[in-house]
């Protein structure tokens, strides 16, 4: 990563503690917004920086996020609610929102050299909904069902790592645990503890548990009521990359969740 994307990205995620990661982020990117919308003339730097206490260059740099997604539009010396506001719960809403995802995912695709994914635990069930690939970055071949096997992708955990316990329990009533490789979990109880013992803030790891020839790597996504995540895949010969491009999954989870935010 170039020193100039690793200080937008230390700008935006702040310096760790309770108000650290991406979470933190998105709570200070509300709170920015609701700022602005306290100024109807529009909002400068200094003004957002002492209501919000943070530093004039994060805030700044978090301005320019939301603006870059069309939630703040900028002025001569501040900001202003920006058009995407009007949309909101109107017949367009959907559109934009996957436009934007898709647009996120492209971007995210191209900057870790590998395929991405974005999917969401609706009604009982696992669902990608979305997936950025190319012949440079392929895609895991789906040889089994991802809806039956959630247990053994980084997908399917991290989405059931979202869950409490009792949805775990009738997800894997209604979808028993196969092994799918040597690697696979398939022990009730070691996987209600390991998703019991997974971390917020650490992204789920699959090691060959799906496919002897791909390890993968997910990120919860908290936007609303979505159980979502974003995950991403490495051909097995790639494997030294995943804690790499893994990190950078978790750093780039808040700009996703700010697209997904209407």
């Amino acid at each position: 990563m170039s020193t100039a994307s690793r200080g937008r990205e230390d700008g935006l995620l702040g310096s760790g503690g309770p108000g650290g990661g991406p979470f933190g982020t998105l709570r200070r990117a509300l709170r920015l917004l609701e700022a602005v919308d306290r100024r109807p003339d529009g909002a400068t730097l200094a003004e957002l920086a002492r209501e919000l206490t943070l530093p004039q260059e994060q805030v700044r740099l978090l301005a320019e996020e939301l603006e870059t997604e069309g939630y703040l539009v900028g002025l001569d010396g501040g900001w202003a609610l920006g058009g995407a506001f009007t949309l909101l719960g109107t017949q367009h809403r959907e559109p934009m929102v996957r436009a934007r995802l898709h647009h996120r995912l492209e971007e995210l695709r191209e900057e870790l050299g590998a395929a991405v994914y974005f999917s969401r635990y609706h009604d009982g069930e696992l669902s990608v909904e979305a997936v950025c690939a190319d012949e440079q970055a392929p895609a895991v071949h789906e040889w089994a069902d991802f809806r039956a096997t959630a247990h053994a992708s980084a997908i399917g955990k991290c989405l059931l790592a979202q869950l409490d316990h009792d949805a775990r329990l009738d997800h894997l009533a209604r979808h028993p645990a196969a092994r799918l490789t040597a690697r696979t979990i398939t022990e009730t109880d070691r996987l209600l503890h390991r998703l019991d013992r997974q971390p917020a803030t650490v992204p789920v790891l699959d090691l060959q548990e799906y496919s002897m020839d791909t390890v993968c790597a997910a990120v919860p996504i908290v936007a609303g009521s979505t159980v979502g995540c974003l995950a991403t895949s490495l051909p097995v010969a790639q494997a030294h990359r995943l804690r790499e491009a893994a990190e950078l999954l978790a750093a780039r989870a808040t700009p996703l969740m700010l697209a997904m935010a209407v």
